[in-house]
């Protein structure tokens, strides 16, 4: 109450969500990554490292997306002025569904977060989703990617924590 809202306010963190759906609007998989800013080089680095070739991107009016652009990818920009009426918009409704997922799932795991943290948090998230239509295997996998995995020493760790 009384401090400032959205996207550079105290205590939040910045992240790009990206969200591969099917040619019906569908999700399939999802990646959030931890940037430290939303400037055009910083997403146009971001976009070159994890978007797929060819990829076809839609944002917010937001203008630091134009890194997007600059990587070379064709992409669709929606100014959707923020407030309740933006969330009615269909190209970023799965998007907004999943981002809210995020945030429950933040909320009802953790009791406080650090944003040095926020790339392990965002990586857990991602995990889940991508293998959701396959939850009969997930512990499997989980034991068998830590059986193979050697010990990490704690800078390699903090390597792998790095934004964008």
């Amino acid at each position: 109450s009384g401090g400032k809202r959205g996207r550079g306010a105290a205590a939040k963190y910045p992240f790009v969500a990206a969200l591969e759906t099917t040619e019906d609007g569908h999700p399939i998989y999802m990646k959030c990554s931890a940037v430290n800013g939303f400037r055009k080089q910083t997403i146009k680095r971001w976009a070159e490292k994890l978007l797929a070739t060819g990829a076809h991107v839609v944002s917010d009016g937001l203008s630091g997306f134009e890194g997007i652009e600059a990587a070379g990818f064709e992409h669709e920009t929606i100014v959707t002025g923020g407030g309740a009426a933006s969330m009615e918009i269909l190209a970023l409704h799965w998007v907004n569904i999943i981002l809210g997922n995020l945030k429950s799932s933040i909320h009802g795991t953790y009791h406080a977060l650090n944003g040095k943290h926020l790339p392990r948090y965002l990586a857990e998230f991602n995990y889940r989703f991508n293998r959701r239509f396959k939850l009969d295997q997930l512990v499997d996998r989980l034991l068998w990617n830590a059986a193979r995995t050697p010990p990490m020493p704690a800078r390699l760790i903090k390597l792998a924590e790095v934004a964008w």
